[in-house]
């Protein structure tokens, strides 16, 4: 499986938590389809299934991130 770029990952992770405190799943459909589409790109980059499991590992693949690291667990 390719790995993305760490600078990749981070800021899809930042879109993606600015798109859901902004309430974009619930905006209009440019607002929606922008989270879903970030959402998507994360779940490719990481090679998983759903939206959860894609933040916990793009977090889990960037600089710095240990296998203990609470952050991984926040949603």
């Amino acid at each position: 499986m390719l790995m993305a770029h760490p600078t990749v990952l981070r800021n899809l992770i930042e879109q993606y938590e600015a798109l859901r405190v902004l309430d974009a799943e619930n905006g209009g459909k440019e607002a929606r389809q922008r989270m879903d589409d970030v959402a998507y790109t994360l779940c490719v980059s990481t090679g998983t299934s759903d939206v959860d499991s894609a933040l916990a590992a793009a977090r889990n693949l960037l600089p710095g991130a240990r296998p203990e690291d609470d952050s991984v667990l926040s949603s």
